[in-house]
């Protein structure tokens, strides 16, 4: 198998896992950051983010000499086979993508690459975007090389980022040439993965009809568990019993509060704008995110229909994280619920194992910290859950009962038992049942 010379714009989930894998994979690798602490930090073997598995493997890759981390991109991409952006492609006010990021770094290449190459872009972009990135750097291009541009999304999924881009389900790439896609092809030959091979719009579109097809399933199963609740029937049973059908599968039926993170919020509010721009409604899609909004604060009007006030009540928060194996907070429903208990006058105890350090830089001062969830417990008069981490699941019914003033419980992530909790003299709310 022939080994290519790779570099990667951006050392995000996206870049990085990318980078670190085609090292793995055999490759040899620069990942090029704008940021030099970062990747000093990533030289001395620091993963900047907490993801399984991936540390490691940067370590292995950058001892074997496959993988380097550089700000120099013009030494980067001068003479790189192929040239993969992974950089942010942040949610703006309106709900389209910003692709500032991209296009600072397809400038950088038009000036510097002295060779012929291949511009993959991984970042999430709108149906198009690859178009307008290839024009953009032919336009610019300083030196007289051959350029062409391919769309390769990513799928992985926080916390399992490095087995979901080793032993994908499937590598989509989109491209307008033969040589394109025959180089792409081989990049990705050590992998020994399912290959999609279509063109660049519709592997750019397979990337948001994918991540909003899921999210539309998250939502629905939570709009049906609201009903559930009305009706009196238990939300898991009605999931357990669908999930037999293999036309709707098992996963993603988990009722709670919302889904969060890089992906879903901003991929579908992303499509919904690029559907209006073509006068055009998805329906599905803006009902999708229409639930999802309603649903992050579910628990604290609950709980606001139960006590008169908030305001002096110690309150415990358990997990901080929007999902459990990240550090990741955008979008998580923590933060909701934090403004809106900071609001009432709520004094704060916060648990997560991983996601602290990140959560002090939106609230350094205004909730109290601590390193055990039973710290967090001592005296509450309340406790939410927001993640269903390990270490807050393995928490004994009987933690509550002792550990707090009044065991009043609200739990996003359905972690109990309905009837034993109520056996043990808690006051448990969940969704759906």
């Amino acid at each position: 198998m022939k080994k290519y010379k790779i570099a990667v714009a951006g050392t995000g989930y996206v870049g990085l896992v990318a980078g670190v894998c085609f090292a793995e994979r055999g490759h040899q690798v620069m990942c090029v950051d704008v940021d030099e602490a970062k990747v000093q930090k990533m030289k001395d073997g620091i993963c900047p983010i907490y993801e399984e598995g991936l540390e490691e493997l940067m370590i292995k890759n950058h001892k074997e000499g496959r993988l380097d981390y550089t700000t120099d991109y013009k030494m980067a991409y001068k003479d790189a086979d192929a040239i993969f952006i992974g950089v942010g492609t942040p949610e703006q006010l309106d709900g389209s993508a910003n692709l500032s990021y991209v296009a600072t770094v397809s400038r950088q290449i038009a000036e510097t690459i002295e060779k012929d190459c291949l511009v993959v872009v991984k970042s999430t972009v709108p149906i198009g975007t690859n178009d307008k990135v290839e024009q953009f750097i032919k336009d610019s291009l300083v030196h007289n090389v051959k350029v062409e541009v391919a769309s390769n999304p990513e799928f992985l999924s926080q916390g399992n980022a490095v087995r979901d881009t080793l032993e994908a389900k499937r590598i989509v790439i989109g491209t307008e040439s033969k040589e394109a896609e025959k180089l792409l092809m081989e990049i990705y030959e050590p992998f020994n993965l399912p290959i999609v091979s279509v063109n660049r719009r519709s592997a750019e579109m397979i990337k948001y009809a994918s991540n909003d097809f899921l999210a539309l399933k998250i939502s629905y199963m939570n709009d049906i568990a609201n009903l559930c609740e009305l009706v009196g029937a238990n939300i898991e049973d009605v999931a357990k019993g669908m999930s037999y059908d293999p036309r709707i599968g098992k996963n993603f039926l988990n009722a709670g509060i919302g889904y969060g993170g890089s992906c879903f919020p901003k991929d579908t509010k992303a499509l919904k704008y690029l559907a209006k721009q073509h006068g055009y409604t998805l329906k599905t899609v803006e009902a999708a995110v229409d639930v999802n909004k309603e649903q992050k604060t579910k628990l604290y009007k609950k709980a606001c229909d139960r006590l008169i006030t908030f305001n002096g009540l110690k309150v415990a928060v358990l997990g901080l994280t929007f999902k459990p194996g990240t550090d990741d907070l955008r979008e998580a429903p923590s933060l909701d619920n934090i403004e809106l208990l900071l609001k009432q006058g709520a004094d704060i105890y916060a648990y997560d194992p991983v996601g602290v350090e990140n959560f002090k830089k939106k609230y350094p001062t205004q909730i109290h910290y601590v390193e055990k969830p039973e710290e967090a417990l001592k005296n509450a008069n309340v406790c939410f859950i927001f993640t269903e981490w390990n270490e807050i699941k393995t928490i004994k019914p009987e933690i509550y009962k002792n550990f707090m003033k009044t065991p009043l419980i609200y739990d996003g992530r359905n972690i109990y038992n309905v009837d034993e909790m109520k056996e043990k003299g808690i006051e448990y709310y969940s969704i759906g049942r």
